[in-house]
Order: structure tokens, then sequence, then C-alpha cells
């Protein structure tokens, strides 16, 4: 008998995508000869090769927002060869479910949303109270409808051997000294709603340079601003890796640190489903729904009224659910680091 064949419609965003691995890992624990493939932009290529329950990664030809229907017939017409049983939808737009109905994928599973009746024949309807986190939505996808959860539980994890640490190493000498690293990652592909103000990481980066510490500043290119006022604040004595690495080259350099302060963010995903010690401060967003995975992970947030407003800026200009959490409160959750 031909293993099961299932094509995961992954999402866009990389703290998505690391969570994503719960959904593959339920699946091959419910099936170990299950072929899981997943088709995503190719920049997560380097999330999908940490997981090793994905057989192949295959290339999403179109960007965000793009309809381009008869491309999208054409592309999905050279999967049909491939004879998926299943496609699993994991984002809720009608353009991620046309993919897998032009495929002629017989069984199509996702949430409905955005007109999908049809294009999905295995469309279920979404209840937030009994999947709350993203998660538990994705995990319930895996299973027949209205099935219970599993108990267990089935977190993203990332291993990375020492010999690819030793390769990003040699590449971007002299980064590493010894000396335990504390990461900062500070910026936020959503908005500045989500940063917890630069000054508060320069001063915990101040007072970690002073017991020794070496502290990498991780983010993407559009971070540099924000990572470069943070370097001009601890007069350049941190390593701003921010924009200078590869996605995969992040993920093994995160693997070498100590301790990591963060946002919420694609960032904090990874350190988290690398097991690291972090503190996630959240402030328009909630972790109620996309927590950092890991029993390591200590959220900090306040309960202001105003809170979770999930805007890009603060809409009543004070920006307090990020100002009032004080750089010596993350400091006292950072106890033990590097012992």
């Amino acid at each position: 008998m031909k293993p099961k064949k299932i094509l995961i419609i992954g999402p866009a965003w990389v703290g998505d995508m690391v969570m994503a691995q719960s959904l593959l890992k339920l699946l091959k624990h419910r099936d170990p000869n299950v072929i899981i493939d997943v088709l995503a932009s190719a920049w997560t290529f380097s999330l999908l090769s940490r997981m090793p329950e994905v057989s192949e990664a295959i290339e999403m030809p179109f960007t965000h927002g793009e309809l381009k229907l008869r491309a999208r017939y054409q592309f999905a017409k050279t999967l049909r060869a491939r004879h998926y049983n299943q496609a699993i939808v994991l984002p809720n737009s009608f353009k991620a479910a046309l993919i897998p109905w032009f495929a002629k994928i017989p069984l199509r599973t996702g949430w409905l949303g955005e007109c999908r009746y049809g294009v999905l024949n295995d469309s279920r309807r979404l209840d937030q109270k009994r999947y709350p986190l993203m998660i538990n939505q994705y995990m319930a996808l895996g299973l027949p409808a209205d099935a219970p959860l599993p108990q267990q539980t089935f977190f993203p994890r990332f291993d990375i051997t020492a010999e690819s640490q030793a390769a990003v190493l040699a590449k971007h000498k002299p980064l590493w000294r010894g000396r335990p690293v504390l990461a900062l990652c500070a910026g936020a592909e959503f908005g500045p709603s989500k940063r917890w103000p630069e000054e508060y990481y320069a001063d915990i980066a101040n007072k970690k340079i002073t017991e020794g510490w070496d502290i990498w500043l991780f983010g993407s290119p559009k971070d540099r601003p924000v990572t470069e006022k943070i370097m001009s604040l601890t007069e350049n004595r941190c390593e701003n890796i921010s924009g200078r690495t590869e996605l995969a080259e992040t993920i093994v350099l995160l693997s070498l640190v100590s301790g990591v302060v963060t946002n919420d963010s694609g960032l904090m995903h990874i350190a988290a489903a690398l097991d690291k010690p972090l503190v996630a401060v959240y402030g328009s967003t909630s972790p109620a729904f996309t927590p950092p995975l890991s029993p390591d992970a200590i959220v900090m947030k306040l309960n202001l009224e105003c809170q979770p407003c999930f805007q890009r800026t603060c809409p009543l200009k004070h920006h307090r659910c990020m100002r009032d959490i004080l750089p010596e409160q993350v400091m006292a959750n950072m106890t033990g680091w590097g012992a």
C-alpha cells in the first residue's frame, strides 16, 4: 500500500511557519509513513530544512497579494502528477485554496474564510474558544473534523549541528569570543507598536557588557535603523548582525546564544524552537494566540485597557503597553542565564 501524500499550503510569516511544524509533527505521529510536502515561498526553505517531517519544499511562484489566475492554474496542473491524497491549507485566503483545487487534490482541508466553499471540500468552521492558539488551529486541520486535540504537546523544535555552527562562525569571524552571548531581537516586521524601546534594549546591553557578556543584535535589513540606534546608545560595543545574515545563518547563530530578549516576532518563535531561555515583551499583540512555545520562555505584558489593539502603531500615541515595562523588570527575569 502506497503511503499517504499530503501537501501543506504554508503560511507567509516566519513565526507562523515555525508554528506550522506542530501540525507536521502531529501528522507524522499519527502516520509515520506519511509523505509531507510543503508549498511555500522560497525564503522559508531555511526553516523547512530544519523540519525533518518535510519530504520536499516546493516553491510558491506567486508573491503575497498576486492572483494571476491563469498562472496559478498552469502551476497547479504540474502538481497533479504528484498524486496527493490531501491538501491542508493553512492561510485563510481564497487564493491559497485555489492551487489544491486546480491540482484536483481529492481532499482539501482548511478553515472557512473568504468564500472558500467549493474550493475546499473539507471546510471547517473555526471555534476560537476551542482552539485558542494558532498551533491548536493548525493541528486541528490534521485531525478528522471535531476530533479532540491530543494531550501530547508537539512544540516546534530545531536541531543544529556543531558542523553548521562552525561553518557559520568561520564565515562571520571574529563574532564568537567564547563568552556568554545575549541576543537582542529589537525589530518587528508588523510595525513599531510591537517594538520595545531601543533605549531599553541598550540599557540591558550596557549592563550585560559590564558583566562580561557579548551582545548580538538580530534582525532583518528593515531593522537596521533600530539596531543602529542601539549601537549608538551602547558606544558600538554590540555586534550588529541585523541584515548581515541569511535566515539560515540567523537560525544557526541563535543556537549559540545563552539567552534572548525579544519582541513578539518571527525571531522569537525561532529562539523558542531552539529552546533558548528568553524573555518576550508583548504590547499591541497577545500571547494568548501566538506565545513563544518553550518552557524556558517568560512572557512580559501589562494589562492596560487598550491592550491588545493589534495596530501597527499606537492609536493613542503613548505606547504605554511597551514603555511601562522597564529594563530592570526584564533583567529580573534573566537570573541564571549563562551560568
